[in-house]
């Protein structure tokens, strides 16, 4: 029996559901408070499997994101130790000197990472 594909318009919209309120309430509601029309609660009741399955990759690729960027900073630091016991003028610009085209590369990786806020979850977007 062929899988089926998860509708991306259901993924986004039971992703934007306010669980805890629903549980609450007995009423779906988005993030933002706003109840769902009829139409979305039609598409809610008409979820399959494969889409609560897709939002739970959604998320799991969102805490990984997570993990990563909180991570960052820590690992920009370790990286950079060696070079940094290498220096006497303990500078980003002499450390990067030292660098070969793939250390530079890791670096500015890292450097990115640890410098970016930290985005709010978005289906599809991780």
């Amino acid at each position: 029996m062929p899988e089926t594909q998860a509708r991306p318009e259901i993924v986004v919209l039971l992703c934007d559901a306010d669980i805890k309120r629903k549980r609450e309430t007995n009423t779906w509601h988005h993030r933002d408070g706003r109840p769902f029309s009829k139409e979305e609660r039609a598409l809610v009741g008409s979820a399959t499997r494969a889409e609560f399955e897709e939002i739970q990759e959604q998320f799991k690729r969102y805490r990984e994101y997570q993990r990563t960027m909180d991570e960052a900073p820590n690992d920009l630091q370790r990286f950079l130790a060696p070079f940094m016991e290498q220096l006497t003028e303990k500078t980003l610009g002499n450390a990067h000197e030292l660098m070969n085209e793939d250390e530079r590369t890791e670096f500015d990786r890292l450097l990115r990472l640890a410098s970016e806020p930290v985005r709010s979850f978005a289906p599809y977007t991780f």
